[in-house]
Order: structure tokens, then C-alpha cells, then sequence
């Protein structure tokens, strides 16, 4: 194995503002403490908190890294004192404390998995920031169980592509929203029942004919605002509304007479700041129940394209065009 260099280049968010921040820099290459490997990176997942971070909106915990970047697949290349799994010259993928954009990264190593049979470096470096999510939110927060209706809003995104998929294999019901025709077909292929253009049709009205008036068992939300107190009129009695993100505003006026009869649960949650052991603890479900629908091909890494490390601020104008399909990923 070649010698690990001192240096390396990173994407450093210098100030914040549009994609032209991110600006390649020489830094020093990080070293892996207690319980962290690190891994040299050779893709890493182009994320909406990470274009958040960038615009000044989404600040990493005081203990995480400044530079962006939360997932990524490599090599190990070296461990620190009590990593016991992980040996250098193996390869993962990890959901990271920041530094992804960057040609060497530190992972806890209760946070990295291995890469699923049939998956490429480069579509694991787009697996561990969706899935992890989604798990979390979907299966645990909501409790979406086999049978069951599920509403996944942005369904060609990086987290809808993934949670129709990980749904649909699981044996729910899947309804999911998308800004055009063509995305609803794409979502279509990739399993869901039901894909409805939100710019010409009403997913309310569409989830209530779609369950035979019963309205959505779980609903996943990364747009909030208006859109609440829409996802609590389609949602069933005891329906769960999980909500990831607030692209369409933070704030919501909802009808809570409504949210009493229904008993809906409106809950949420953020990745980031949750703990080592409960990232730990999503690793190894994900790794029993979704790496081996990942390795049998039930469950695909969609990816929309790939940009080079130093190609970062293109990476971003992709993603806030909307127009994507699935991961955008960078290649070191």
C-alpha cells in the first residue's frame, strides 16, 4: 500500500453564497483517533444539507469537520486505537461527521459498512446519507410496515429514489409526487404505484382515490411549509407524517381539530446531530435488512451523474437545478 501523504486536496466553503464558494484547497491530511478509520476517498455523495452548509443555513456540530461532504466510499488506509472491524486496504462506504469533498476523509467506524455485492465504488459513495435516512425516518420514526400506504414527496431525488425502492422491496404501498411527467415515469419504473405531477394534479385527491378513501399510512416530507396540513388532509387515521426537510419554509399553519381526529403523528428529525451509537445502531439494521436487497438487485444506487472532486460548484448547480434523477456524486 503506497505511503499516506501529508497533504491532500479538500473542497473548503470559502464564505457562503452560490456554488462558486467551494474552492479547492491544500490541507493537511486528518489523522484517525479512537474508534475512527480513514478512508481514501473514491466517490462522495452530493447531498441537499451540503448545498444548506454552503448557503450558511445548516452549520456542522462544533465536533464535526467544516468541509462538506457526508458519505463516502474508499479504501481504509488506516485505523485508530480500538477499531477492531476494519482493516487498512479494505473497502467501505460511511456516513461521515463532514469532509467528504476530499481526497482523504475520517469515518467512525461504527458508521462505515461494507460495500453490498454488485455495487460499485462510485454508487456506494452515493448509499450511506440516503439510506440511513430513510431508515431511520421510514421504518423506525414512521413504522412503515409491509401492506401499508407510503407517500414519499421528491420522489426522483436521492432520498425518493431510494425510499420508493427500499419500500416497495419491503412490502408497502408506494404513492410519491415529482415535478414533471417524465419523473413520474421514472418513479414508476422504479416501483411506485402511484406517481402524481404536483404541478398539474392534486396528491391529495389523488392519495384518497388511490387507498379507496383511506388516505396515506406514512408519509415522508422534505418540503413542509403548505404542504403540511396537506400531508395531514391525506393522511389515514393513526397516519404518520415524517418530515426530513423544509425546502417549501419552516413554518405551517396546520388544522390541529384535524390532526386530533385523524390522531396523526407529525413528527421529524435532522442526521447530523444524532450520536455515534445511534448512527451505530442505524448501520447494522441497514446492513441485516437493505445491503442484502442492495446485493440482490431489489434495491438499486439510481445515479444521475458524476462530477470530478475539483468540479464540486458544478455538482451543486446540478442539484439546485431540480432536474436530477437520482445521486449526484463526486469522483476523486
Amino acid at each position: 500500500m503506497a505511503a499516506i501523504p501529508e497533504t491532500m486536496t479538500a473542497i473548503v466553503i470559502d464564505g457562503k453564497g452560490g456554488p462558486e464558494v467551494l474552492q479547492a484547497h491544500t490541507l493537511p491530511v486528518p489523522k484517525p483517533g479512537p474508534g475512527q478509520i480513514l478512508v481514501k476517498v473514491a466517490a462522495a455523495g452530493v447531498n441537499r444539507p451540503d448545498v444548506q452548509q454552503r448557503l450558511g443555513a445548516y452549520p456542522p456540530p462544533a465536533s464535526h469537520s467544516p468541509l462538506p461532504g457526508l458519505e463516502i466510499a474508499g479504501e481504509v488506509v488506516a485505523a485508530g486505537a480500538q477499531v477492531t472491524r476494519w482493516q487498512a486496504g479494505e473497502m467501505v462506504c460511511a456516513l461521515v461527521n463532514g469532509g467528504g469533498y476530499a481526497e482523504y476523509c475520517i469515518a467512525e467506524d461504527v458508521q462505515a459498512l461494507p460495500i453490498p455485492a454488485n455495487t460499485s465504488l462510485v454508487e456506494a459513495g452515493g448509499l450511506p446519507e440516503t439510506c440511513f435516512t430513510v431508515w431511520n425516518n421510514v421504518f423506525e420514526r414512521g413504522g412503515l410496515k409491509a401492506g401499508a400506504w407510503f407517500l414519499v414527496h421528491g420522489g426522483t431525488s436521492g432520498i425518493g429514489t431510494t425510499a420508493i425502492q427500499i419500500a416497495k422491496a419491503l412490502g408497502a404501498k408506494v404513492m410519491t409526487t415529482a415535478g414533471s411527467d417524465d419523473k413520474c415515469q421514472a418513479c414508476i419504473a422504479l416501483g411506485a404505484d402511484v406517481a402524481v405531477n404536483y404541478k398539474t394534479d392534486d396528491f391529495v385527491k389523488i392519495a384518497k382515490e388511490a387507498t379507496g378513501g383511506k388516505g396515506i399510512d406514512v408519509t415522508l416530507d422534505m418540503v413542509g411549509g403548505p404542504y403540511t396540513e396537506r400531508n395531514i388532509v391525506a393522511a389515514a387515521e393513526d397516519g404518520r407524517i415524517v418530515q426530513i426537510a423544509t425546502l417549501g419554509g419552516a413554518e405551517a399553519t396546520i388544522n390541529l381539530a384535524r390532526l386530533m381526529v385523524k390522531r396523526v403523528t407529525l413528527t421529524g428529525s435532522t442526521l447530523r446531530p444524532r450520536s455515534r451509537e445511534v448512527k451505530a445502531r442505524f448501520a447494522k439494521a441497514l446492513e441485516e435488512t437493505v445491503w442484502p436487497l442492495i446485493a440482490s438487485g431489489k434495491v438499486k444506487v439510481i445515479m444521475d451523474s458524476t462530477f470530478p472532486l475539483a468540479q464540486a460548484a458544478d455538482a451543486h448547480r446540478r442539484m439546485e437545478t431540480s432536474q436530477h434523477i437520482g445521486k449526484i456524486v463526486l469522483t476523486v
